[in-house]
């Protein structure tokens, strides 16, 4: 069950017999009235441990639609991304780009004329399930962006401008290693729940080949009303091992005093035996945490 008036996981609920389905659809009713002002909820197919791989595309005024790959953004809590990568790892590279090139297809014969992403469940049997199509940026743009040599953010201003893609893409658009972006949050990093409060100390890591995105400070505070994200850290390698190295150790630079942050989370989840295989799906957050000693 999910609320059609909402997202980021606000009212999302299983059930997986009969029995339990007429009970779960009044309890997400009724998140979804508080959440969202609307009762109205849908029902999809559940698919448990699955991975959540997305395509981004980018359209024009003139009837053509590209793909710039796709991202990997299985790694999450309460259904809601934390961890995210580009390329996707441990894929089918023959079907994948066969999705790609597909989804690019059909939005051109559309007439889709921005930037987008297809989100779609990667199924335990490597079934694709389509989920939505977000008709805008996103906040995980940047991977996409440390792999390719587009900004995303140029190019759908200079689509809606009229400028065609041969104008704004590069020819040829080839993945140029790989990049892993951890979001960092104010939030208990054992029950992620949100940790208002004043930034006493905020210092984000400054190295090669790594990017924070931020619009924090020392000295500011962080609210309850907001959603608590500090900064988005971005590491990019040539290959995935070494953005993965890249990462952890900005991550370990980060100071940050005053309230909880989820970094020691962030650090157990990247340096797991399962993310490191490329072994993702979106209860490796979850299964991670709960196995780790719970002192923090």
């Amino acid at each position: 069950m999910k609320p059609a008036a909402g997202g980021g996981g606000i009212g999302m609920l299983p059930a997986r017999n009969p029995g339990e389905l007429m009970a779960a659809v009044e309890r997400a009713a009724s998140m979804a009235e508080r959440g969202f002002a609307s009762r109205e909820v849908y029902l999809e197919r559940l698919v448990e441990r699955p991975r959540h791989v997305e395509i981004q595309l980018l359209g024009d005024r003139h009837g053509h639609v590209a793909h710039v790959f796709e991202r990997d953004c299985s790694v999450q809590r309460r259904h809601q991304k934390i961890i995210e990568e580009a390329p996707a790892p441990r894929i089918d590279r023959p079907a994948m780009d066969a999705l790609l090139e597909r989804f690019a297809t059909t939005l051109g014969r559309l007439g889709y004329d921005n930037l987008g992403t297809v989100e779609m469940l990667l199924a335990p049997d490597g079934e694709f399930r389509f989920l939505e199509m977000n008709t805008r940026l996103q906040v995980e743009h940047g991977v996409t962006e440390e792999i390719t040599g587009v900004d995303l953010v140029a190019s759908q201003l200079r689509s809606s401008a009229g400028q065609r893609l041969a104008e704004i893409l590069p020819a040829p658009l080839v993945v140029r290693g790989h990049a892993i972006q951890a979001r960092v949050y104010a939030e208990d990093p054992v029950r992620f729940l949100p940790s208002p409060g004043k930034l006493a100390e905020f210092a984000p890591p400054r190295a090669p080949h790594v990017r924070v995105e931020t619009g924090y400070a020392a000295g500011r505070e962080v609210t309850p009303h907001y959603d608590p994200l500090l900064a988005k850290v971005i590491a990019h390698g040539e290959t995935r091992a070494q953005a993965l190295d890249r990462l952890i150790g900005a991550l370990g630079e980060f100071r940050i005093a005053g309230l909880k942050h989820n970094i020691p989370a962030l650090l157990r989840i990247l340096d797991s035996e399962e993310f490191r295989a490329g072994d993702v799906h979106t209860a490796l957050a979850t299964d991670v945490v709960r196995r780790a000693p719970q002192t923090v």
